[in-house]
């Protein structure tokens, strides 16, 4: 099984999209009339994609998007006008991460973790081979 695709509502398409690009996302749809859109990530086989929904209530999901130099992706981010709630900090897990949102209020995380994305000394089970 793997992970597809996420989708998320934003309260205006058009000003979800020009943020996303901002963040270095590459739009594959845009659908006007269904007021939706798909990015594909730099990396990964993930695709995000936006809903327009123009009371949507942000929750409380964090999405993580994961980059191998943190202060120069943040660095990069912040001149291009994105607006961080925290800069980069090494936190107790281990990982360095940088706080942000998109225009509707949903939560983004700009992070690096290194081999403990996946493998803290804390996982359950055995590391793989």
């Amino acid at each position: 099984m793997d992970l597809n695709q996420i989708t998320i509502d934003v309260h205006d398409l058009d000003e979800g999209i020009a943020f996303y690009r901002r963040l270095g996302l590459r739009l594959i749809v845009h659908s006007a009339d269904s007021r939706y859109a798909r990015f594909e990530l730099p990396s990964g086989s993930t695709t995000l994609s936006l809903h327009e929904n123009p009371v949507a209530q942000p929750n409380g999901t964090v999405l993580y998007f994961e980059v191998d130099e943190l202060d120069r992706r943040f660095e990069e981010l912040l001149a291009a006008g994105v607006n961080f709630e925290t800069g980069p900090t090494h936190e107790s897990w281990r990982w360095q991460e940088a706080r942000f949102s998109d225009p509707t209020g949903n939560k983004l995380c700009l992070f690096h973790a290194g081999a403990d994305r996946r493998f803290p000394p804390w996982r359950l089970g055995s590391k793989p081979e």
